[in-house]
């Protein structure tokens, strides 16, 4: 029977943070099976982002979740727009400087076609089309500030280049919260090594590793019946020279191998960019 005693609660005292489209979902799936781990109501919390909450004196009570059974220790936020949304960092570190953070990193081009496949495919009609989408917020640097064109709830879904520069990011998220606060994760070396990660993770987290891992849940998946332009190898090789110079940043920051990317790999003539295009849209059915 369960235990229906008032346990009080539990604070959140990690966050994964980052990237979209990346595996947090699957990755929170996953550290939710631990018995010492409370969950959370949902898995994007959007807490950080919020600003409807007044930031300047802000009443965090209600950032806790119940503690449902006795051995329930800690709980953790999983919102990936975080890392990325100016000022959430700092909101959570005001309210929790020992705050332990976790972000997985996918291939940048790889992520911008996956958000973009499936915000397509929910909202055709408040998506911009593949090539006007890898246009809008297009900028050369990380925005330190929301913009004011473009209205806080199409944000997320119209940030998709910009949200690629994991370099600028990382930087400063790290000019906030100190490294051995930070995990960082590969989302290849995650799917092909899930119990490295876990092992990892329940380490990083200050709780005891799995007695047996659980399998890996595939949260992640294709959009389908996605309607629209298929990417062509122009498209692929212009964001590759758009990523360079913060992929490098990247690699230098976090200690993430990535020469098997596939942006590391068109920028050092391994992979055609057509042939990149042709898998991308294949994949969704936008080509046969």
């Amino acid at each position: 029977m369960p235990d229906r005693r008032d346990l009080g609660t539990v604070p959140y005292t990690f966050s994964i943070v980052g990237v979209q489209k990346a595996g947090t979902s699957t990755l929170m799936a996953m550290i939710h099976r631990h018995p010492q781990v409370a969950r959370s109501p949902r898995k994007e919390l959007h807490y950080f982002d919020d600003e409807s909450r007044d930031w300047t004196a802000p009443d965090n009570s209600d950032y806790v979740v119940p503690r449902r059974r006795p051995k329930h220790r800690i709980a953790g936020d999983s919102t990936p727009l975080y890392i990325f949304w100016p000022h959430a960092l700092e909101r959570m570190h005001a309210h929790n400087p020992d705050m332990r953070l976790v972000a997985v990193f996918r291939d940048p081009i790889e992520r911008v076609f996956s958000q973009w496949s499936m915000n397509r495919g929910r909202r055709p009609r408040l998506t911009p089309d593949w090539p006007d989408y890898i246009q809008t917020e297009r900028h050369a640097t990380l925005p330190d500030a929301l913009p004011t064109g473009i209205s806080i709830d199409r944000y997320p879904a119209l940030s998709g280049v910009i949200r690629g520069y994991y370099g600028q990011q990382l930087e400063r998220g790290l000019s906030i919260f100190p490294r051995e606060q930070w995990l960082l994760l590969s989302f290849r070396e995650m799917l092909a090594d899930h119990g490295t990660a876990m092992d990892r993770m329940t380490d990083h987290l200050g709780i005891e590793r799995f007695a047996e891992t659980p399998e890996l849940l595939h949260k992640m998946g294709v959009w389908p019946k996605v309607e629209g332009t298929a990417p062509t190898g122009a498209d692929i090789a212009g964001l590759a020279e758009l990523y360079a110079a913060d992929l490098e940043l990247f690699a230098r920051l976090s200690g993430i191998d990535v020469s098997t990317w596939p942006t590391r790999r068109i920028l050092d003539g391994d992979l055609d960019p057509a042939e990149l295009a042709e898998k991308l849209g294949t994949k969704i059915g936008l080509l046969t």
